[in-house]
C-alpha cells in the first residue's frame, strides 16, 4: 500500500487541458473553514496491478450461425458447431462450456469419442482437430491438415480409435485417432466404382460401418452411387446406382437393409439381398397428380431410420421434402413417421441438422428412440418421442436472448438479495405450458454452486419494446422476468396513417434503461423519444397512466469564438430573443404531436412492473424529435431527468409535472465558456403543403415549455431565452445504466425495408485508419451548405402523428469494425462522416420537391479537408453539430464555491467536455414534497475536459464510493395500515455525514472519451488528471468496486480495458482486449462491480469476461465439469439361436488393417500432423479438476466395496459348504462307530 497525496499550490498547473474550473461567471465565494483543502486529501490506496487480468468466464445465448451437431448418448453431452468456429458443449444446467478453434474457420461435423471424454472437429480449412473434455476448459490435442483434398464427411465407429474420413474427389482416407496420423489404407473413388463408370461419382456424403459386420464399410457418393467396401478383402461387395442425389443414409439396426433420403424428396429403402432396385420409394409428401406426374417436392436433406421395443413400427424422422407448390407459405418442417401416423412439425426457422436420441450407443442394437434434437438457424428445441403428441422440452438454456434483437444492455451485480426471488416469483406466471413432463435428455456433466456467489442481474432491452430480466449469479444465466413496454400505447389502427409502414418498423425499440435496485424503479427510453417509468409491486392495478408531452426543441444561430480565444475562454452575457409563440404560422399542423399515442384510459396491470409515467418528445415544425442520449432517476428526489442534442428535461414524477426544460445553452446561465452569441429571432415562414423552407441563414427550431394539466409554473430563475445551436450528430451516449445508442438505418421511403447500410464498411474504410470518436464535432469546409439541411436519403415530411420511425438496426446487428485508432490531425475530420451512419442520424431534405441524393465520397473529401486537431473540447464548436447533453447524475453535493453544505444537485456532462451543476432545492417533509415546488437552475459552476463527458462518480474524502440516496421500496398497491400510516423512507448517504476527519466536502470523478479528472468539492479544486488516450477515445466508462476497493474501468475504442486507481488515477492494467472492436461491443459493454463486464459477441450471445485476478483463480471452480467418469453399457447377449444365424455382429481386429506394419505409411504431402500439448494417451490421466478425482474415487470404491461383498458372500457358502461337510463325516462316524472292519 502506498499513501498517495495531491499537493496543489494553484489550479493553473491542474489541467493541462486549459480550463480547471470557472474563471468569472460564477457564483463562487471563499470555501469555509470546514471545507477541506487538497492539503487535507490523504488516501490510502489498496489496488495494485497484481489485482487485475483480463479471463473470459462464460458465453450466453444461442450460438450464432450454428452449422453442426453431435451428442454423446452416455455421458449425455451435446456440442453444436458455428460458422465462426466456435464450439459450444452442453449439459445439465450450469453446465456449459465455449472453445474456438484460432483458424475461425467454420465447424463442418463434430463426432464425440462416446464415453471417452473426447470430441473430433472437422473445419472448412480441411483440419481434423481432436478436443480433450476432461478439463474444465476444453483443448486441443492434436491437429491434422489436409494439403490436398478438401474434407466431406467423417464417421468414427463406436470404441474404435480410427477415424474414416470421405473428402471431395471421393477418395476414403484413415486417421488413427490416438497419434492423429494418416494409415496407409486408403479406398480410392475408381477402385469403388466401377472400371467402366467413366463420371466421376462426386463427393463422400455418407460413410458408415454395417451393423451386422464392422469389416464391411458403406459408402454414399453425392451422385447417387452407394458402394458397400470390404476392409479385409479390400474390395466392392455391391454398388447401388439411383437417378437422383443422395443426401444422407440410414441403417437398420439389424444392418439386413438401410435408407436413403434423396433430393428429389423420396426415402428409398435398399435390402442387401438384393440390391438391383429399392424394395421401397416413397415420395412422404409428394402427391400424384391427374395426368400421372408426381408433385415435385424439395429435397429431404436427412432421414433417421430407428427401431423400437414398444413397437413393431420403426421410426422414420427426417426433414425437408415438402412439394413447391405447398411449401411456397409454409415453414421449415420436420416429419415424423411411425407406422401409418405422420407428424409434421412447423419450425419458425431453417432446421440446420438434427438428432434421434437413443440410449444405447451400439448401432446393432434395437435403438428406442425417446427425443429429437433439433438446431434451428436461431434456436434450439428438443421434441419427446415418447408421448403421441410430440410435446418439446422446457430448454433450460437461455437461447432466447434473440428473440427480439437486443438494442441494450444493464449489468448489475451485488444486487439486493430478495430482488431476484420476487423477480422469479412474478416471471414464473410468465412461462409457457404444454411442455414436456419428463426431466431435460441432456444432464450430462457436473456443477456446483461456487464459493464466491453473489446476486447479479443483466438486463436486456429488445427491438420490440420488451426488456428482459436475467439472473446472472454464479455465471449462469435464467429468465427471471420480461416486461412489455409497448402496452402502454395504442396500437396504431389499419389505414391510419403510416400504419402499413409501421408493421416493418419498431417504433417501442429500447434505446437505453435506468434501474434502482434498491427502489426498484425502473426507467425505459425508446426509440421514438419517449420516457417509460414504472413501480415494482406485488399486487394487480387498475390505473391510469399519467403521459406528459415536452416541446424539447431549441434552435439557433451560433458564433464560433476567435481561435485565439480557445485557451482562455470569456464569459459574457449573450444577447437574448424570445421564442416562437406555439400557434404561429411556422408551427404547422404536424406540432404538440407525439410519435406514438399513449392509452387514456385506465389500464389493468398485473403484478410486476407498472408503468405509472410517459413523458413524451413533441414534433416541432414538421421535424421528429431528437433521440434521448442521457438518462437517469434518483428516487430519494423523486425527480427523473433526460436530455438529448436539444438540451434538458427534469420531471417530478412524484407531482407528475415537468420541473424544468432548458436547452443545452441556457444552463450556462451567464458562463459560456465558449462566447456564443445568438443572432436574431428566427422570422415567422409561411407554411406550404405542411412543409418549411430554411434560407442559408435561418434555421429554426422552436422552443416551448411543455404544458399538462398538473403542470406547474417554471420558476422565475429558469426562463432563459433560447440561444443558437446548431443541427444535430448523434453521439455516443455514455448514460447511466445503458453503454449502447439504439441504431437506425437511413430513412427509408414507403415500402421499403431496410436494414445496416451495405455501403458502411467502404465508407468507413476512407477513415484512413484513424480512430474518430462519435461524440467529436468537426468543422467543415468548402463547398457552403445551409446549416440543417440533410446530406442523406429525405422522407417525406409526415402528417400529424406520424412518427419518425426508421427500422430497428438492434446492436446485434452490427458487423463492421471500428477504425485502428491513430493521433493524426486528419484523424479527427471524417469523424461526422462516420457517425452520421453509425448512429443513424435522421437527415431530412428541406426541399420538398425532390429527395436528395448523398455523395459519400463529395462529403468524405469536403470534411477531410478540415485539417484542424480536436485535442481540446475548449477548441471550437462544430456549426453542423448541437451541444448534446451526455450523461446525467443525481447526487448529493455542492453546487457553487461557497456553499457550506451538500444539497440535492445535479450533474450534468455534455459532448464539448463541459461539466455543469444544477442545484436543487427539495423540500424534506412529505407532504411539502408533494405539495411544494422544487426550484432548481444553473449555478454557473463549469467544469472542462477533453472529449464528450460519459461518466460522473462520487468519493467521500477517505476514498470510498459515496451511493445515491435513494427511497426504499414500498408497495405502491399494498393494503393500507390506518394505525401505521406509510411514509417514505430515504436512505441518504450524504458526504457531509462520512466524513469526520476532512470535515464536509466529497471527490467528483468525472470522466470523460478522452480524460479523467478527481475534483475536490466544494472548493473545485483539481486534484488528480489523467489524459486516458491521445489516439484513440473511451466507449464506456465506470466505477466500480474491486477486492474491497474502488477504481475506474474504460474500454477504449481501440479494443483496450483499462483500469485507474482512485483517486489518484494511476494506470493499474491497459491490455489489448480486443484487436479491433466491432460497432456491437462498443455499444453494448458495460462494466459492473466485483470486476466483471460483458457485451453481445454475436448478435445472439452474451460474453461475460472478468477484469480480477482473483475471480480468474477462483474461476476453474466455477464451471461445470464436461467429462463424468461413467461405465459404458454392455452389448446385450441376443441368444444362441440368433448369434448361429448371424444376428451378431462380427469383429475385426482394426490394427491388423489399418496399423503402420499391414498397411504401411501414408504420403506426407497428403496431411500435416500438428501435435498439440499433449497426448490421448496422457489425458485419461489427466481428467482435471476436484470433481472428477472424487468421482473416480467414488466409482473405484463402489467397485472395492462390491469386490469385498462377493468375497464375503465366497466365504459364506465356503462355510456352509464346510458345516455341512463336518455334519455327513460325524453322521457317517457314528453309524460306523462300533462296527467291526469286516461289518463295513
Amino acid at each position: 500500500m502506498k499513501k498517495f497525496r495531491k499537493v496543489l499550490d494553484g489550479l493553473s498547473s491542474s489541467s493541462p487541458g486549459g480550463v480547471a474550473s470557472p474563471l468569472c461567471g460564477s457564483a463562487a465565494g471563499t470555501p469555509t473553514a470546514h471545507a477541506p483543502t487538497p492539503q487535507d486529501i490523504h488516501v490510502q490506496e489498496t489496488l495494485v496491478s497484481e489485482n487485475f487480468q483480463i479471463c473470459k468466464t462464460v458465453r450466453h445465448g444461442f450460438p450464432y450461425q450454428p452449422t453442426c451437431l453431435a451428442f454423446d448418448p452416455v455421458q449425455k453431452i451435446l456440442a453444436i458447431g458455428s460458422r465462426t468456429g466456435g464450439i459450444r458443449i452442453l449439459g445439465r444446467p450450469g453446465v456449459d462450456c465455449y472453445s474456438q478453434h484460432e483458424s475461425g474457420a467454420a465447424v463442418l461435423q463434430l463426432q464425440f469419442l462416446i464415453n471417452e471424454g473426447a470430441l473430433v472437429t472437422a473445419c472448412a480449412d480441411d483440419t481434423l482437430h481432436l478436443w480433450n473434455l476432461r478439463q474444465r476448459r476444453p483443448a486441443i490435442l492434436h491437429s491434422l491438415k489436409f494439403n490436398r483434398e478438401r474434407i466431406t464427411f467423417c464417421h468414427l465407429p463406436f470404441q474404435s480409435k480410427w477415424l474414416y474420413v470421405g473428402t471431395e474427389r471421393g477418395n476414403t482416407h484413415i486417421v488413427n485417432i490416438e497419434s492423429f496420423v494418416l494409415s496407409g489404407y486408403v479406398i480410392m473413388w475408381n477402385k469403388a466404382i466401377e472400371l467402366a463408370t467413366k463420371a466421376h461419382p462426386g463427393p463422400v456424403v455418407h460413410l458408415s460401418d454395417s451393423p451386422k459386420d464392422e469389416g464391411k464399410l458403406l459408402i454414399g457418393f453425392e451422385s447417387g452411387t452407394v458402394v458397400q467396401w470390404d476392409l479385409r478383402a479390400k474390395k466392392v461387395d455391391f454398388r447401388i446406382y439411383y437417378d437422383e442425389a443422395i443426401h444422407s443414409v440410414s441403417w437398420h439396426h439389424e444392418g439386413k437393409q438401410f435408407m436413403c433420403s434423396h433430393s428429389d424428396g423420396s426415402l428409398t429403402m435398399w435390402n442387401l439381398r438384393n440390391t438391383a432396385r429399392p424394395i421401397q420409394i416413397t415420395y412422404p409428401h409428394g402427391k400424384i397428380l391427374k395426368d400421372g406426374r408426381k408433385e415435385s417436392c424439395k429435397p429431404i436433406l436427412k432421414v433417421e431410420y430407428k427401431t423400437s421395443r414398444n413397437s413393431s413400427e420403426p421410426y422414420v424422422i427426417f426433414s425437408g421434402g415438402l412439394s413447391y407448390d405447398k411449401s411456397g407459405g409454409r415453414r421449415p418442417t420436420l416429419t415424423i413417421m411411425h407406422g401409418k401416423a405422420i407428424t409434421v412439425l412447423e419450425m419458425d426457422h431453417p432446421i440446420v441438422e438434427f438428432l434421434v436420441l437413443c440410449d444405447t450407443p451400439y448401432s446393432n442394437e434395437v435403438q428406442d428412440p425417446y427425443a429429437v434434437v433439433v438446431l434451428l438457424e436461431k434456436d434450439f428445441i428438443v421434441v419427446d418421442l415418447t408421448q403421441s403428441n410430440f410435446p418439446i422440452f422446457e430448454n433450460p438454456y437461455p437461447m432466447d436472448i434473440h428473440e427480439s434483437p437486443v438494442t441494450c444492455t444493464a449489468y448489475f451485480a451485488e444486487c439486493p438479495p430478495d430482488i431476484i426471488p420476487i423477480l422469479y416469483s412474478i416471471g414464473a406466471k410468465q412461462k409457457k405450458t404444454g411442455y414436456s413432463h419428463k426431466e431435460w435428455p441432456v444432464s450430462g456433466g457436473t456443477w456446483t454452486l461456487g464459493s464466491q456467489t453473489y446476486p447479479e442481474i443483466i438486463v436486456t432491452g429488445h427491438a420490440d419494446g420488451t426488456v428482459k430480466f436475467w439472473d446472472a449469479s454464479a455465471i449462469t444465466l435464467q429468465m427471471l422476468y420480461k416486461l412489455k413496454t409497448s402496452k402502454v400505447f395504442e396500437k396504431p389502427k389499419a389505414g391510419e396513417g403510416r400504419a402499413g409502414e409501421l408493421a416493418e418498423e419498431d417504433p417501442y425499440a429500447v434505446q437505453m434503461v435506468s434501474w434502482c435496485p434498491h427502489s426498484r424503479l425502473f426507467c425505459v427510453v425508446g426509440i421514438s423519444a419517449h420516457v417509460i417509468l414504472y413501480r415494482f409491486s406485488k399486487h394487480d392495478a387498475n390505473t391510469q397512466i399519467v403521459s406528459l408531452e415536452v416541446r424539447l426543441q431549441f434552435d439557433s444561430e451560433d458564433v464560433i469564438s476567435p481561435s485565439e480565444t480557445e485557451n482562455n475562454p470569456c464569459f459574457s452575457d449573450p444577447s437574448s430573443h424570445s421564442p416562437q409563440p406555439p400557434g404561429s404560422p411556422g408551427s404547422g399542423t404536424q406540432d404538440s404531436l407525439p410519435c406514438l399515442k399513449v392509452k387514456n384510459r385506465p389500464v389493468r396491470m398485473p403484478p410486476g412492473y407498472q408503468a405509472e409515467l410517459v413523458v413524451q418528445l413533441q414534433w416541432v415544425d414538421g421535424e421528429p424529435p431528437q433521440q434521448i442520449t442521457s438518462l437517469d432517476i434518483n428516487s430519494a428526489y423523486g425527480l427523473l431527468a433526460f436530455g438529448n442534442c436539444n438540451g434538458l428535461t427534469v420531471v417530478d414524477y412524484l407531482q407528475k409535472t415537468i420541473l424544468m426544460c432548458m436547452g443545452t445553452l441556457d444552463l450556462y446561465g451567464a458562463a459560456d465558456p465558449y462566447q456564443r452569441l445568438t443572432r436574431s429571432p428566427r422570422k415567422n415562414r409561411q407554411s406550404t403543403s405542411g412543409l418549411t423552407e430554411l434560407s442559408d441563414n435561418q434555421v429554426s427550431m422552436d422552443m416551448e415549455r411543455s404544458k399538462s394539466p398538473t403542470s406547474v409554473p417554471y420558476p422565475s430563475s429558469l426562463h432563459y431565452d433560447p440561444r443558437s445551436m446548431p443541427e444535430p450528430v448523434a453521439s455516443l451516449r455514455a448514460s447511466h445504466c445503458s453503454p449502447v445508442f439504439y441504431l437506425l438505418d437511413n430513412v427509408k421511403g414507403p415500402g421499403r425495408k431496410l436494414s445496416l447500410p451495405t455501403d458502411l464498411k467502404t465508407d468507413l474504410d476512407h477513415v484512413n485508419g484513424h480512430c474518430t470518436s462519435p461524440t467529436s464535432q468537426p468543422c467543415s469546409v468548402g463547398k457552403p451548405r445551409i446549416p440543417g439541411v440533410p446530406e442523406g436519403p429525405r422522407l417525406t415530411r409526415r402528417g400529424p402523428g406520424r412518427p419518425p420511425f426508421r427500422k430497428a438496426q438492434s446492436a446485434a446487428c452490427m458487423e463492421i469494425s471500428l477504425p485502428v485508432s491513430s493521433h493524426t490531425e486528419g484523424g479527427y475530420a471524417s469523424r461526422r462522416a462516420m457517425l452520421q451512419q453509425l448512429h443513424g442520424v435522421s437527415m431530412y431534405s428541406h426541399d420538398e420537391h425532390h429527395t436528395t441524393s448523398y455523395n459519400w465520397s463529395e462529403r468524405e473529401s469536403r470534411e477531410n479537408s478540415f485539417s484542424r486537431s480536436r485535442s481540446s473540447s475548449v477548441s471550437s464548436i462544430d456549426r453542423d453539430t448541437k451541444e448534446s447533453v451526455t450523461t446525467l447524475q443525481f447526487g448529493e453535493s455542492y453546487g457553487r464555491k461557497g456553499d457550506a453544505l451538500p444539497t440535492a444537485c445535479l450533474w450534468v456532462g455534455t459532448s464539448l467536455g463541459v461539466v455543469l451543476l444544477l442545484p436543487m432545492s427539495i423540500p424534506t417533509e412529505e407532504e411539502e414534497r408533494l405539495e411544494d415546488t422544487i426550484t432548481m437552475g444553473p449555478s454557473g459552476t463549469v467544469l472542462m475536459l477533453k472529449g464528450s463527458v460519459l461518466r460522473f462518480a462520487f468519493l467521500d474524502c477517505g476514498g470510498t464510493l459515496i451511493q445515491s440516496p435513494y427511497e426504499v421500496w414500498r408497495d405502491p398497491n399494498g393494503p393500507e395500515d390506518p394505525d401505521r400510516p406509510r411514509r417514505r423512507k430515504l436512505v441518504n448517504f450524504s458526504p457531509s455525514s462520512s466524513q469526520e476527519a476532512c470535515g464536509d466536502g466529497h471527490l467528483a470523478v468525472v470522466c470523460s472519451e478522452k480524460q479523467a479528472k478527481v475534483i475536490l468539492m466544494p472548493t473545485q479544486a483539481v486534484l488528480f488528471t489523467h489524459n486516458i488516450t491521445e489516439s484513440s477515445f473511451v466507449l464506456r466508462a465506470d466505477v466500480v468496486s474491486v477486492c474491497n476497493s474502488v477504481c475506474l474501468a474504460c474500454f477504449c475504442a481501440n479494443g483496450h480495458i483499462m483500469t485507474l486507481s482512485l483517486p489518484s488515477l494511476r494506470p493499474l492494467m491497459d491490455i489489448n482486449y480486443l484487436p479491433l472492436t466491432d460497432l456491437r461491443i462498443a455499444r453494448t459493454f458495460v462494466f459492473t462491480n466485483g470486476g466483471q463486464a460483458l457485451y453481445l459477441s454475436s448478435p445472439t450471445e452474451i460474453q461475460r469476461l472478468t477484469y480480477s485476478q482473483e475471480m480468474t483463480d477462483n474461476l476453474q471452480d466455477m464451471l461445470g465439469e464436461l467429462f463424468t467418469p461413467i461405465e459404458t453399457p454392455e452389448a446385450q447377449n441376443k441368444g444362441f439361436l440368433k448369434g448361429f444365424f448371424g444376428g451378431n455382429a462380427q469383429t475385426f481386429d482394426r490394427e491388423e488393417l489399418f496399423g503402420e506394419a499391414a498397411a504401411g505409411k501414408a504420403s506426407r504431402s497428403l496431411a500435416q500432423h500438428i501435435p498439440g500439448p499433449m497426448g490421448l494417451e496422457n489425458m485419461k490421466a489427466a481428467a482435471g479438476g476436484v470433481v472428477g478425482d472424487l468421482a473416480r474415487a467414488r466409482i473405484a470404491l463402489d467397485q472395492r466395496g462390491e469386490r469385498l461383498g462377493e468375497l464375503e458372500e465366497r466365504t459364506a457358502l465356503m462355510m456352509n459348504s464346510a458345516e455341512t461337510f463336518s455334519t455327513h463325516a460325524h453322521q457317517v462316524m457314528l453309524k460306523h462307530k462300533d462296527k467291526k472292519w469286516y461289518q463295513l
